[in-house]
């Protein structure tokens, strides 16, 4: 019988994405504001199921809302880091990009009484510097990039790109990946933006649709990756927390568990992945 893990990870952005993204309207900060009234519900349905997930939160987050943050940080989830505020590293100096990673963690150390492991990029777009500045300061694991579905790796550092030359792969770090999706993110498929720059995200999709390509992926796991395979899902509580998707949350972690799923956070994930990866060696 294989082992088949599922991460359930909330990226708990509250203001800090609108904010980042010039939109600072009454309206705009109500939608990041939401969230307040899901966390608690969200905290209840992972309780229902004795599931333990992980919450990636900005600093901004932390210290604007402390009352959003500590339902589940007290219920014992992960709390990993986010930035500080919601601005891409890719977008920031070596030097910017370092002071986001102290601040952040800083006001995770202040709410949780420990250090992030885990980290995720706000829109998942790290710089050339992030893995670097990552294990500088304690980080184990990072969840941005997506090289794979179902299974780790170890990030890379120093990749070489450029046009009109072939792609030069950089060294391995010992900075474990935990992949994500674009298609496995509530955020594309619900969240309806208006933009400053004039582009429309349309959003808005059919939960029930979105539920069977969820569904279908941990499916189309146990069946490429017999033995072992880990899947992560990527939800906002501010997106996901509107009843019908609610409903819908709860329909997958049944129908998951019911497929064999063993929950775990990110954190319990990448040890067990570790674990497994040293006896591999062990035996060779």
């Amino acid at each position: 019988m294989g082992r088949h893990i599922v991460c359930l990870t909330f990226d708990h952005d509250h203001l800090s994405g609108f904010i980042a993204r010039g939109l600072t309207t009454p309206t705009a900060i109500s939608r990041g504001e939401y969230d307040v009234v899901v966390i608690p519900r969200l905290v209840a349905l992972l309780g229902k199921y004795d599931i333990k997930g992980t919450f990636f939160t900005p600093g901004h987050t932390i210290d604007s809302t402390p009352r959003a943050v500590m339902p589940y940080v007290e219920a014992g989830h992960e709390l990993a880091h986010h930035g500080w505020t919601h601005r891409l590293p890719v977008t920031l100096s070596r030097e910017e990009e370092e002071e986001e990673i102290v601040r952040g963690n800083n006001s995770i150390r202040r709410v949780s009484g420990k250090m992030a492991r885990g980290y995720r990029s706000p829109a998942w777009d790290l710089s050339p510097h992030s893995i670097e500045l990552l294990l500088k300061h304690g980080i184990q694991y990072d969840s941005s990039l997506m090289g794979h579905d179902y299974d780790c790796y170890y990030a890379r550092q120093g990749d070489i790109v450029e046009l009109k030359k072939p792609f030069i792969r950089g060294r391995e770090t010992r900075l474990v990946e935990m992949p994500i999706s674009w298609s496995l993110d509530d955020f594309p498929h619900f969240e309806y933006m208006r933009n400053p720059n004039g582009s429309v995200q349309q959003g808005l999709m059919n939960a029930g649709g979105v539920l069977e390509n969820f569904v279908d992926d941990f499916t189309y796991m146990t069946d490429v990756c017999p033995d072992f395979g880990i899947l992560t899902y990527t939800f906002h509580p501010h997106v996901i927390g509107r009843g019908h998707r609610m409903m819908m949350l709860e329909r997958l972690i049944v129908k998951l568990a019911a497929g064999g799923a063993v929950f775990m956070t990110m954190e319990e994930a990448m040890k067990e992945w570790m674990q497994r990866k040293l006896a591999v060696r062990a035996a060779e």
